[in-house]
C-alpha cells in the first residue's frame, strides 16, 4: 500500500519572488511550465528518493493563506533551514519543537503568505 500523499501545490501571487525565496531557503532550482493556464514551478523530484514533490502554483484558483492545509517540507538541518527562511523574508510562526522519538518541526510564513512547516527526522528513524 502506498502512502496517501502524492503531490502538493503551494499557491503564489508572484512566481519570480516565490522561486527566489524557495531557491534561497532550500538551495534548489525549479522547472517552470504552464499547465491548464496556470504558471507552475516544480520542485526537484528524484525517482529514487522517498517522499513526494510538488510545485509553486500561480493562477486564479490559487490563494496564498496561513489557513487550510499545511505542507511539511523535509530538511536535514531545521535550524539552518529556518535561518535561511527568516533571512529570505519569512516570519517564524512556530519555533523548533521536538516530536518525541521522530524528529523536530517548525513553521514559517513564506514570502507569499503561506504557512509552511519544516520537518527534520532524527538520524536513526529514517
Amino acid at each position: 500500500m502506498n502512502n496517501i500523499g502524492t503531490y502538493f501545490e503551494i499557491p503564489v501571487t508572484d512566481m519570480d519572488r516565490a522561486i527566489e525565496f524557495y531557491s534561497k531557503v532550500f538551495n534548489i532550482e525549479f522547472i517552470k511550465e504552464e499547465i491548464h493556464g496556470c504558471e507552475m514551478a516544480f520542485f526537484p523530484f528524484s525517482e529514487r528518493g522517498t517522499g513526494i514533490s510538488g510545485s509553486l502554483a500561480k493562477g486564479e484558483v490559487y490563494k496564498p493563506s496561513v489557513e487550510g492545509c499545511l505542507i511539511y517540507l523535509s530538511t536535514e538541518n531545521i535550524d539552518q533551514t529556518m535561518a535561511k527562511a527568516i533571512e529570505a523574508g519569512a516570519e517564524e510562526l512556530f519555533p523548533k519543537t521536538q516530536v518525541p522519538n521522530i524528529g523536530h518541526s517548525a513553521e514559517f510564513k513564506d514570502c507569499e503568505g503561506n504557512r509552511i512547516a519544516l520537518f527534520e527526522y532524527l538520524k536513526d528513524t529514517q
